[in-house]
């Protein structure tokens, strides 16, 4: 198989976008044995888990050209679908593939439900419709702490071979110790991998230019046939799955959910800095500006207190530098980023390398 046919034809086309991709998926590959910290790994893991979340949402976004607010919690079923299994039935196998299946089932149920009802009314008015019932579901898992665990969320174990403790080699490997955990993280590489290829086979099929040409001109779409609410619930429905297999990959991860982990409404406003960012319509943005965006919200802090210390002669500097103004910092990053790169990342590097 060719590499052009396992990325279905759509190459990077660009030289530094190319190295870009290349040199993330090697670092991302090899992240237990670069960065072997605890804190270190987990950056990465939630990188996985914001690429397949943001990949799926720009199916929608990019693609499709529905806005929809309600993306975080199909998001939010895969992950609680893990923690109730997990932490109701038990920790099995059988259990885990129960509670993904039944996470996948409710999520298709409820996408087709969205779908039909409402996106014949015009965006505007999808976009309100689906932020009232993101709000509600998460309003619903608060208050349903029998089965959810409410507020506090929810604790749970995974099969013993993804436990944190169990050792599949007694001596470490250059250092790295082939835990539980260490598995965990390949699962998620393995996921994020397939699932990124299967959304480039996806929008590159011929399904995939018809999405394309419902967000250029849906009345035109109509007029040569095509059923745009068809074309539209499928796409709703393939993102919703993707989004809950995001999901799944964060409670995996953090063998914990709760409203705020995965329902909150602040992941959903991450998820659309980062398609900006990256460019919307492309699969490749998502990798990007989610590499770039957990970054930046995992270590700008950190790097401010270093500059803030540096600048202890400048007072004024050194306010301005405090780590408890990275938010302030993060947005000048954005508002930067969209000034330079206006059709994001990807779009200005393939622009940049076309000549335009």
């Amino acid at each position: 198989m060719t590499l052009n046919r396992l990325l279905s034809d759509d190459l990077p086309r660009s030289k530094i976008l190319t190295a870009i991709l290349l040199t993330l998926f090697v670092l991302l590959a090899l992240a237990p044995f670069i960065a072997p910290g605890v804190n270190a790994l987990s950056v990465a893991a939630k990188i996985l888990i914001f690429i397949v979340l943001v990949a799926s949402f720009d199916l929608l976004l990019g693609y499709t050209g529905i806005v929809s607010f309600a993306h975080t919690m199909f998001f939010g079923i895969g992950a609680y679908g893990v923690a109730i299994a997990c932490s109701r039935w038990g920790a099995t196998w059988l259990n885990l593939g129960l509670g993904i299946a039944t996470a996948l089932v409710l999520s298709v149920l409820l996408a087709l439900a969205i779908g039909l009802f409402s996106l014949r009314v015009r965006a505007i008015f999808f976009a309100m419709i689906t932020l009232a019932i993101a709000s509600a579901f998460q309003t619903l898992a608060s208050q349903l702490s029998e089965i959810t665990g409410g507020e506090d969320g929810l604790n749970f174990s995974l099969p013993d071979m993804l436990a944190s403790g169990y050792m599949y080699v007694e001596q470490p490997i250059f250092g790295v110790s082939i835990s539980g955990r260490f598995v965990t993280y390949y699962i998620l590489f393995a996921a994020a991998l397939a699932m990124v290829l299967a959304l480039l086979r996806i929008v590159n099929s011929p399904f995939g230019r018809v999405l394309q040409a419902i967000r250029e001109n849906e009345f035109r779409a109509e007029a040569i046939g095509y059923r745009v609410v068809m074309y539209r619930t499928i796409s709703s429905v393939l993102s919703a799955l993707f989004a809950t297999m995001a999901g799944v990959m964060l409670a995996l991860w953090l063998r914990y959910n709760g409203p705020d982990t995965s329902l909150s409404f602040e992941i959903m406003l991450d998820v659309l800095l980062i398609v900006v960012i990256g460019g919307m319509g492309t699969i490749y943005g998502s990798v990007i500006g989610a590499v770039l965006f957990v970054v930046a919200q995992s270590y700008l802090q950190d790097l401010l207190k270093l500059g803030s210390d540096a600048a202890s002669g400048l007072p004024w500097l050194a306010a301005l530098l405090s780590p408890d103004r990275w938010l302030l910092w993060l947005g000048v990053l954005f508002v930067l980023s969209v000034y330079y790169f206006p059709n994001g990342i990807v779009g200005r590097l393939r622009n940049r390398a076309a000549g335009l």
